[in-house]
């Protein structure tokens, strides 16, 4: 009986991961207007892509009123990031506030990987929905600062050399040694 709820809970995990990855693509254009307002090149980074969430939250949680979705999930993590300070678990708190307060909603925002690192993220994925939820990771999450889908890695889709790019090709090889 229960691994008959465990293949329920993972194909609805499934089938949630699927819905909010299209929502991702409808909001691609949002995203890339959003990045090319707030991008610029810093010399000792290469980019910096500094408040982009500070961008993303509103446009995110304006979807989310009108679409009666009251839980926000958001994939930064504070354990790896390039250094950037709407990474971390305060400034997500705080944009909740700003969001509940700006609203006139109760939201909720969830960040499941921010206490872990990229190659805890891999694993999650694999022991949670196997190796249809890790080619769902794969395949339809990113985080190259210059949104780049045209190079495709093992890690997935970016330019391989922004910040992002590098912790998540790290992170990839680090599970995968792990394995």
């Amino acid at each position: 009986m229960e691994r008959r709820y465990l293949l329920l809970a993972t194909h609805y995990s499934l089938s949630l991961a699927r819905l909010i990855a299209e929502l991702a693509r409808q909001c691609r254009q949002i995203a890339a207007l959003a990045i090319a307002m707030i991008l610029e090149v810093d010399p000792v980074v290469g980019i910096d892509a500094r408040g982009r969430n500070l961008v993303f939250f509103p446009f995110a949680g304006a979807l989310a009123y009108r679409r009666g979705v009251e839980h926000l999930v958001a994939g930064m993590c504070e354990t790896d990031f390039s250094g950037y300070p709407d990474c971390r678990d305060d400034t997500i708190k705080a944009m909740q506030l700003a969001l509940n307060l700006g609203m006139e909603r109760s939201f909720v925002i969830h960040t499941p990987l921010m206490w872990i690192d990229k190659a805890a993220v891999f694993a999650l994925a694999q022991e949670i929905g196997g190796d249809a939820f890790l080619d769902l990771l794969v395949e339809d999450t990113h985080t190259c600062y210059l949104g780049d889908r045209s190079q495709r890695h093992d890690w997935g889709y970016g330019c391989g050399q922004c910040p992002a790019c590098r912790l998540r090709a790290q992170g990839f090889a680090k599970w995968k040694l792990a394995r």
